[in-house]
């Protein structure tokens, strides 16, 4: 019996290499893809420490994929970021219909939101929409929970950079 070589299993070869476990914890309720993404390192024999996670949901279609939280322990070792990233544009390749992924940069404050926005475009999102607090804003807002700017990205260009981004943590390490 012969292992498919995927991305993610690629991936997840990679972390080890660097002494780090790239976790998935994937359920189906109601039909919808539930992802929590978790990268964790060693830090005694019986205990992990997470380094970050990315929770996503997602549904059958191509723009389906929905990204909720996305966190990086200060301190973390470079990278884990990246690898996070690219293993979840994976996961949706590989295992939904999706090829869209949506998230919110949130606007809790002026300053902060800038920074998102910045941030997730480097990673390959565009802005679609502006949730503020008009009438027709308010099932986003419920979904995403707050004000923002929604941003959309192919699944293909934020793994390729991603991936690309994380091989060259490697190769620089």
């Amino acid at each position: 019996m012969t292992v498919v070589e995927t991305k993610l299993h690629q991936l997840e070869l990679s972390a080890r290499q660097r002494r780090l476990l790239l976790r998935l914890q994937v359920r189906r309720p109601l039909g919808l893809w539930a992802l929590r993404l978790v990268v964790a390192q060693h830090i005694s024999d019986d205990c992990l420490q997470i380094l970050g996670e990315m929770k996503a949901w997602a549904y059958g279609a191509r723009n389906g994929l929905q990204l909720d939280t996305m966190r990086v322990k200060l301190g973390s070792p470079a990278g884990v970021g990246n690898l996070i990233w690219a293993a979840t544009m994976s996961w949706a390749l590989e295992s939904t219909p999706c090829r869209q992924a949506r998230l919110l940069a949130i606007c809790d404050d002026e300053y902060q939101h800038r920074r998102l926005v910045r941030y997730f475009k480097q990673r390959g999102f565009s802005r679609l929409h502006v949730l503020g607090g008009s009438l027709t804003d308010l099932p986003l807002r419920l979904v995403w929970g707050g004000t923002g700017e929604l941003m959309c990205g192919d699944c293909h260009h934020v793994l390729a950079i991603s991936e690309r981004r994380w091989y060259n943590h490697l190769s620089a390490a």
